[in-house]
């Protein structure tokens, strides 16, 4: 992995992004956060030397700005979440437009503007954080599949247009809580998955890569 290389996470937070960040940093990247609000960046900017920026990944404007503020990067990752759960004649038609933007139209954004600097060097990851939601619609989260099948059809496409240029994109379906301790899928341990397909070589790419915990029912 070369030095000097950047990485930004829009979405970012505590949990797996965090530990995306972590690892980024450990191996040489330069790592930039974007986040509705970037004060709850602090502690993690401050521990690996990170950029931090403010970015609302569902407004074309900010996206456009936040990639006009920083180097080119090598590997994006969007990571946002946002779902409203419940009987699907109770679902307020808001909430479910809202979990729509966040889910997919901002990783349609950010890929967009990510994608036009990474083009002219003809290299790059881009990769999207899927859930279980991306393959299998869970009564009373209809919105939350909606979103995530939408997100996960993005990557399929673009990966499709977009390796043959050069340009690694990639979708994680996590599949499972998580968090710490047995029956959870621990962020650090997907942490390193995201770098190890950062690293692979162009003639064994993964698209789609499938996490969950060794307790976790198919």
């Amino acid at each position: 992995m070369a030095q000097g290389e950047l990485a930004l996470i829009v979405g970012a937070g505590e949990g797996l992004s965090a530990s995306i960040a972590r690892q980024c940093s450990a191996a040489g990247m330069r790592v930039a956060l974007a986040a509705r609000d970037p004060a709850k960046l602090a502690k993690l900017k401050k521990e690996i030397d990170a950029q931090a920026f403010a970015c609302d990944a569902t407004d074309a404007e900010q996206v456009e700005a936040l990639f006009a503020t920083i180097d080119a990067p090598t590997l994006v990752v969007y990571n946002p979440s946002y779902r409203v759960r419940g009987p699907f004649l109770g679902l307020d038609r808001e909430e479910v437009r809202r979990t729509l933007l966040v889910t997919a139209y901002g990783g349609f954004l950010v890929a967009q503007a990510a994608v036009k600097r990474m083009l002219p060097r003809g290299r790059g990851s881009l990769f999207f954080t899927g859930a279980s939601a991306s393959v299998k619609g869970y009564a009373e989260s209809a919105p939350f599949a909606m979103g995530k099948f939408a997100l996960r059809g993005l990557a399929q496409s673009l990966a499709r247009e977009l390796g043959p240029k050069g340009l690694h994109v990639a979708h994680f379906v996590i599949d499972g809580g998580i968090g710490r301790g047995e029956g959870k899928l621990d962020p650090d341990a997907i942490a390193r998955t995201y770098l190890d397909v950062h690293r692979q070589d162009r003639s064994a790419w993964s698209f789609e890569v499938d996490l969950r915990p060794s307790v976790e029912k198919f």
